[in-house]
């Protein structure tokens, strides 16, 4: 190709600035970020937001190049024929090639009540809007439903800010973690005051205003009831007429493109490689955004984009601010017994936490 490359990212996540940073660095190759906000959100300190602890936001310039024109609007629909993007300002942006970066959000709980009475921390509004619930309800009890991630960290946060705080596992607590792990998670959680209901009847079957009704007749009273099971994507994609899975998440092929325009290439938690599919998680975006770039510079370069190959390493989960838990994983994934719990627990994820921040600032740098 000819000329100046336009490339249009939408999405200023992890995986997509970090995408816009790598597409920067090159010659001849112009890059816009699309994004809602005019900050960058540290999605993994969510949980910290909402106690105070930190704010969760670091501005665009110090995460993304000088190189990147950053428009502050909202995507609402890719025209792949005519290569451009529409604005809910009413504005268009056109591209050579686009990086699908939206992200996910707080799944629908499809549970009567829920989407009205409960709150979630998947979003920078969600979590402000739960921290202002949670400040006129001082001493009110709050159950997190759901315990993966999110719910774990959420629950251990607001317990150890002295809520009373019960969990709802719905299952098992830490579904994602091996048997072995749980116990120190499960330790934890006891020693903050956490009440953990799991097993038969521990699945919600409504939310009220004041209460969470279980499948086993139970009802907990709930000033303020926070929902943390399960992700969704935007609709950006299905409304464009791309091809997504049943969950809404753009197909690709191994390389990242839509199999639908080669044009068109994804990052992060909207998009799934159907022959390698990975766990929605900044750990997969930071390795995704990269690698959607590379896909996209090979095929300026008049070369085939090679299969993208992803490294795990475990999962790091902060369990209040003195103890966390790491739980180490194969590269592929799966999980195994090996863990790191305790105050070394907290300062891995910490640590973690500033790593992933450093290295958007260091591509920033690169890309100015």
């Amino acid at each position: 190709m000819n000329g100046n490359v336009q490339v249009v990212v939408i999405g200023g996540g992890y995986g997509g600035v970090t995408a816009a940073n790598s597409l920067a660095r090159r010659d001849g190759v112009s890059v816009t970020l699309v994004n809602p906000r005019p900050d960058f959100v540290e999605r993994i300190r969510l949980h910290q937001l909402v106690t105070g602890s930190d704010d969760a936001v670091v501005g665009f310039g110090e995460v993304l190049g000088g190189n990147v024109r950053l428009v502050v609007d909202t995507a609402t629909r890719i025209d792949a024929g005519e290569r451009q993007v529409s604005l809910a300002g009413g504005g268009t942006v056109s591209y050579d090639y686009l990086v699908y970066a939206v992200g996910s959000g707080a799944a629908d709980p499809g549970v009567p009540g829920a989407a009205e009475f409960a709150h979630w921390v998947s979003d920078i509004e969600g979590a402000e809007r739960l921290r202002s619930a949670l400040a006129t309800s001082a001493s009110a009890p709050v159950t997190v439903v759901g315990a993966g991630p999110t719910g774990l960290e959420t629950a251990a946060e607001l317990a150890e800010a002295g809520r009373k705080v019960t969990l709802v596992c719905g299952d098992v607590l830490g579904p994602s973690l091996h048997a072995r792990v749980r116990r120190p998670v499960a330790r934890r959680l006891a020693a903050l005051g956490v009440s953990v209901l799991e097993g038969a009847g521990a699945q919600v079957t409504e939310v009220t205003r004041d209460a969470v009704r279980l499948e086993d007749g139970r009802e907990l009273p709930s000033a303020v009831t926070i929902w943390t099971a399960g992700f969704r994507v935007p609709d950006l994609a299905a409304r464009s007429g791309l091809r997504t899975n049943t969950e809404g998440r753009l197909v690709t092929d191994s390389s990242l493109t839509c199999v639908d325009d080669e044009r068109i290439v994804a990052a992060g938690d909207a998009a799934v490689m159907t022959d390698h599919p990975f766990r929605m998680s900044c750990q997969a975006a930071v390795q995704l955004g990269p690698a959607a770039a590379a896909t996209i510079l090979r095929r300026i370069g008049g070369k085939t984009p090679a299969p993208v190959r992803m490294f795990f390493a475990g999962q790091c989960l902060s369990l209040g601010r003195n103890e966390g838990v790491t739980q180490f994983s194969y590269p592929n994934d799966k999980v195994n017994a090996l863990r790191i719990s305790g105050r070394p627990g907290a300062g891995v994820k910490e640590i973690a936490c500033r790593f992933t921040l450093n290295k958007l600032v260091s591509g920033a740098r690169k890309a100015s």
